[in-house]
This record gives C-alpha cells, structure tokens and sequence, in this order.
C-alpha cells in the first residue's frame, strides 16, 4: 500500500510581506493565518496522511506556500530555481526534508526557473505553466528529468494568474478542473469541467474521493458532491489574499 506524506511548513511571522503578482494588497492576520494553517495541517491528518514540517523560514515571507519548492514524480524530487528571486532561500531546507523521506535529487539551473505551482501532474502526463514564474529553460531541464521516469512533459500559457495551479487542479479521474475567465486555453486539456468559483478550481486529492478544498468555494463543493465526491472544506482566507490557494501549502508524497 502507498504511503501518504506531506511536506509542510509553518507561516513566516512576516506572511503579511509577501509577493502579489495580480492581486491588491490587503491586510493579513498573522494569527489567524497560524491558525488556518494548523487547520489544514489536521485536515490533511484527519484523513490518514502524516505529515512532515519543513524547517520553517521565517525570512522569507511566502516561505509556507513549500509546493513552489520542488516537484516530485515517481522517486524523485526535482528542486526548484525560484522564478522570483527572493524565495530562492526557500528550497534547501525542503531538498534535505524530500530527501530524508527517500527520494532522489535534482535541480533546475541557471538560467532556467520554475515553481512548483506551474506543475499540474495529471496521470503521467506533466503540465507546466509557461508565461510567469517558470521559463523556457526550466521547463526543458523538468523535461530532460521526468522524461526518462515515463512522464510526457506538456507546456502550457499561464498569463492570467500566478502559477497553474492558480487557474486549474485535476480531479481523481483526471477531469482538469478551473474558473474559465481565469484559464488561458481550456483546450490545453483533454478533459476541462469549468467550475462556479475561482477558490473552486483547487483542490487536493485526499484519496480517490476525498477532495481538501477552499471553504470559499461552496457552489463548487455542491457541484463536486453531484459528481460522487466528498469536499473536505477548510477556511485559508488569509492565504488567499497572497494568491494562495490549498494546493501550495503541502507537498504530497506518494510512493
């Protein structure tokens, strides 16, 4: 039986300081912030998974969003080259964590940078988010990396929101999922369901119907459970107004 990790990372003290690409910014609760992420953290242990805290990185504040550092397929975990700059700091201490749970390394290098949340694993198919955070030369070193571990490595626009997983996630049966004013090209995707709410277009795969999810989103948690699956809401307001959103708070390992 697969086991089900996850890495996590405690909010920075300065959450309130971190990068917006398209949204204003707003004030940030620190307090309920913590709050919100222990939530998620017991969510994600309610339902069978263990999670592993990343050293937190309290001098960088988008340091909680840890999916941006790396991705993982099969065994191995690929690091992240940040595309902005200043999260670079961020990946180290989540390379040594991914590394303790028994996967292998590699790297994306200079000049080429890419975010985990440009990465949508659907299947073995890869997409990734081409247009912001992540450019030409990441994507083709995450290319040069999967590849030979049977991934087929797909490109695809993201102009209208940070990162791809801002704008679509996938279902348990592989359906893409996502708000269409905010998706460049539904028709990247063999199989796209549009659904009623921005926050709705993310969730996490608990397991084959379990879905963690933004409590912002209820019409999209109605619609959902039509479709034979259980939403599994938590309330990540605060992290939302950094343009984040339930995928980038964890990194899920499976293998």
């Amino acid at each position: 039986m697969a086991t089900t990790r996850a890495l996590v990372r405690r909010p920075s003290p300065r959450l309130a300081e971190g990068l917006l690409t398209h949204l204003e910014r707003v004030p940030v609760d620190a307090d309920l912030a913590v709050r919100q992420w222990q939530q998620y953290v017991d969510a994600l242990t309610a339902a069978g998974w263990t999670t592993v805290e990343v050293p937190p990185v309290d001098e960088c504040p988008d340091g909680v969003f840890v999916e941006d550092t790396m991705v993982v397929y099969g065994d191995l975990a690929v690091i992240a080259r940040a595309g902005a700059t200043e999260r670079r700091p961020e990946a180290a201490a989540a390379a040594e964590a991914v590394e303790a749970q028994g996967y292998r390394l590699a790297y994306v290098d200079a000049p080429g940078t890419f975010d985990g949340g440009d990465i949508l694993k659907v299947g073995t198919t890869v997409y990734v988010g081409q247009g912001g955070r992540t450019n030409r030369s990441g994507f083709d070193q995450l290319r040069t990396h999967l590849e030979p571990l049977g991934a087929q490595v797909v490109a695809v626009p993201v102009r209208k929101v940070l990162h791809l997983k801002s704008a679509v996630t996938a279902l348990p049966d592989g359906t893409v999922i996502g708000y269409e004013p905010l998706v460049d090209d539904p028709a990247a995707f063999p199989t796209f369901r549009a659904v009623p709410e921005e926050a709705g277009s993310h969730v996490v795969l608990l397991d084959d119907t379990h879905l963690l999810m933004a409590a912002s989103a209820p019409r999209t948690a109605a619609l959902f459970t039509t479709l034979g699956y259980t939403p599994v809401p938590v309330d990540i307001t605060e992290f939302e107004k950094l343009e984040g959103c339930v995928t980038c708070l964890s990194v899920r390992l499976r293998h």
